[in-house]
């Protein structure tokens, strides 16, 4: 009899955790939304071997489409790795909705058209402000008159999140929000240092406690800071390059990201182009062109971790360069110090470019660097030199 009482005791145990282990977790489709519904309805099937993330963990989607995630891991987003020859019907991530726990989490897709050749812009620091509309309004007019397949923005978005209040904040981020509906292909984003919000909290007056604080508004407006998506037969990975401690952020890609990488990159054909883009450079000449600042918001060094390290290059390049030793990876894009820079390095087949800002020009001394962007083509996986184009006549 008293074995009976054990096996109950410890049905009931299996049972909890099943429990609390199904509400941890997060499930969902991957499907062609023929009717462009945005619902999985009966006759759209599931798409096989898509990549699903909640920014820790990657799974696949199998045969019926359908994925599982841990529940507890992440920061609240769940995205997908866009595949070759689809496009998203809405979004390709969505919010973990606590009110809804247990519902599918579902991504509805329709096919494009396959393409072996494409052109795409890579701008960066926009700085949106108010006073500075018609500079987005320039980048607008150029895309129209370029006609790219895409466009990649590097980062500083917005004229300041670091150290002004969460309205001030808030309004700059709407402002790029909707200035962004009117750039007419699709844009892929990361976020530069301007986008961490309220971190100088002895200018901001803003809490750590804030649920917006630090990286988290940029996630609230536009989902996932780092992330990747597949098209015309190459892998684009977008990185955050910038962590912060107390009131000052770094170049550096965290260990959460690094191991998030690793993942990502598993399920890449090693043979398959890869382009990362990011907002603080791996290597940068930026850091010669300008004289050095031991003090102030753009001081050269800072503390990581008790450690001093250049802040406005990634300190740990080298960690990202090992995961993506063993893969095709020709192309490492970056904005931040406003200049167009190229550099390469003998025996090593990437190219670590940055663009100017589209802000405004930019001037060292002799060195005049005008306002413009990047145009990139690509064909059957090769990458040319890239043309400059100057937003300003």
């Amino acid at each position: 009899m008293k074995y009976a009482h054990v096996s109950i005791f410890l049905l009931t145990l299996i049972l909890i955790f099943c429990k609390t282990n199904a509400q941890n977790t997060i499930a969902g489709f991957v499907f062609e939304d023929i009717n462009q519904n945005g619902i999985k309805d009966k006759n759209e099937a599931g798409i096989k071997s898509v990549a699903v993330s909640n920014q820790v963990d990657v799974v696949t989607t199998g045969n019926d489409g359908s994925f599982s995630l841990p529940g507890a891991n992440g920061f609240g987003i769940v995205f997908i790795t866009l595949p070759d020859g689809y496009k998203s019907v809405d979004t390709f991530w969505k919010t973990i909705d606590s009110t809804k726990k247990g519902a599918p989490i579902n991504f509805s897709l329709v096919r494009s058209k396959p393409v072996s050749s494409f052109t795409f812009v890579h701008a960066s620091d926009t700085h949106i402000s108010p006073a500075s509309i018609d500079r987005m309004k320039k980048l607008e007019h150029i895309t129209d008159s370029v006609k790219p397949d895409m466009m990649i923005i590097t980062g500083d978005l917005v004229k300041d999140a670091l150290r002004v209040p969460e309205s001030t904040a808030r309004s700059l981020y709407e402002l790029f929000k909707a200035e962004k509906t009117n750039i007419n292909t699709n844009v892929w984003l990361v976020p530069g240092n301007h986008e961490i919000f309220g971190i100088e909290r002895h200018l901001s007056l803003v809490s750590s406690s804030n649920p917006l604080y630090g990286r988290k508004m940029y996630r609230y407006y536009f989902g996932p800071d780092y992330y990747s998506f597949n098209f015309g037969g190459v892998h684009f990975i977008a990185l955050n390059s910038l962590d912060f401690e107390d009131l000052w952020y770094y170049g550096k890609i965290d260990s959460t990201q690094l191991e998030w990488l690793k993942r990502d990159i598993s399920f890449v054909d090693p043979k398959t182009p890869i382009i990362t883009f990011q907002h603080v450079p791996f290597y940068s000449g930026g850091l010669s062109i300008q004289n050095y600042e031991g003090n102030g918001p753009a001081r050269t060094i800072e503390l990581e971790k008790g450690v001093i390290q250049y802040r406005h290059v990634v300190s740990n390049a080298q960690d990202v360069l090992a995961i993506l030793r063993n893969h095709n990876y020709p192309l490492a894009l970056a904005g931040h110090h406003h200049f167009q820079q190229k550099f390469s390095f003998a025996g090593m087949p990437t190219r670590f470019e940055q663009t100017a800002a589209v802000i405004g020009p930019s001037e060292e001394g002799e060195l005049k660097m005008p306002s413009g962007i990047m145009v990139y083509s690509v064909k059957d996986g090769k990458i040319d030199e890239g043309k400059f184009i100057p937003l300003d006549k």
